[in-house]
C-alpha cells in the first residue's frame, strides 16, 4: 500500500483494510453490515436487491458504490451499475445497510444524497426491472447490432420474462437477475439470421450451431431445464 492511498485513506489504513473500517463504521452507527470474501481492492456486500460492491478510488479520497450480477467466467463482466460515491466512509455503511435493509429507493435518495438512483433502480423497486431493461437494449443505438436478435427473443412470451444482457456482442438470458448462477444462456449471431449458444456453468458447455427454426424452443428448454 502506497503513501498516497494511506494519506487518502488514514482511517482505512488503521483499520486495517477496507473490510474492517467498514465493520468497524457499522459497530459505531448501532448497525452491522456482512460483506462477502473480497477482493484487496474492495469488498461486496450481498443483499436481495444485487451484490453491493464498494471500491476505493485511486486519484482521489472517493467510496465508488455498485450493484453488481456477476457472470459465470473471468471474462464475463456480468451486469453492473453505478448508484453513487462519497468520501464519507461512515455516511457509506449506512446507506449500504439501509440498501440491504431495504429501504424504500426514495427515502434512501433523500437521506443519502450522494446515492444516484436512476429509473432502473426505479424499476428495481416497483419489481419491473426485466421490462426496463428490454426497453433499454431495444432502444439504445450501442446496441444495434443486437437488435434483431433481441426483438426475435422479446417477441417470445417466455423469453421475454427473461433478464437480457449483453455479454461480449452475445445477448444473455437469465432466469433470476439477482442469482449470477441461475440458469441462461448466452446467443451470438455471427450473421443474419445464423446462431450459436452456449449455456454457461453446465460441464464440458461450448457453442453449438442452432437452426433458425429451432432456436427459441432450444432456448426455452435450455433455461427450465432443471
Amino acid at each position: 500500500m502506497d503513501t498516497h492511498w494511506k494519506d487518502l485513506y488514514p482511517d482505512v489504513t488503521a483499520a486495517g483494510g477496507l473490510l474492517a473500517a467498514m465493520k468497524e463504521a457499522a459497530k459505531l452507527r448501532r448497525g452491522e453490515i456482512w460483506p462477502m470474501p473480497s477482493t484487496a481492492d474492495g469488498i461486496i456486500v450481498e443483499t436481495a436487491r444485487g451484490l453491493v460492491s464498494v471500491v476505493p478510488a485511486a486519484e482521489e479520497r472517493l467510496f465508488r458504490v455498485r450493484v453488481l450480477i456477476p457472470g459465470f467466467t473471468w471474462d464475463d463482466p456480468g451486469f453492473t451499475w453505478e448508484i453513487g460515491s462519497t468520501d464519507d466512509l461512515g455516511l457509506l455503511v449506512e446507506a449500504v445497510a439501509a440498501w440491504r435493509d431495504g429501504v424504500p429507493f426514495d427515502e434512501l435518495a433523500a437521506r443519502y444524497t450522494f446515492l444516484e438512483l436512476d429509473e432502473f433502480a426505479g424499476a428495481i423497486e416497483r419489481g419491473e426491472p426485466t421490462s426496463a431493461q428490454w426497453a433499454d437494449l431495444l432502444s439504445s443505438d450501442f446496441h444495434r447490432r443486437q437488435w434483431n436478435l433481441l426483438r426475435r427473443l422479446h417477441a417470445d412470451e417466455v423469453l421475454r420474462n427473461m433478464f437480457p444482457t449483453i455479454s461480449h456482442g452475445a445477448v444473455r438470458l437469465c432466469v433470476d437477475l439477482f442469482d449470477g448462477t441461475s440458469r441462461q444462456v448466452l446467443v451470438h449471431e455471427p450473421d443474419e439470421e445464423r446462431y450459436e449458444v452456449i449455456r454457461p456453468g453446465v460441464p464440458g458447455a461450448s457453442w453449438i450451431d442452432v437452426p433458425t427454426g429451432d432456436l427459441i424452443a432450444y432456448l426455452r428448454a435450455a433455461l427450465h431445464q432443471q
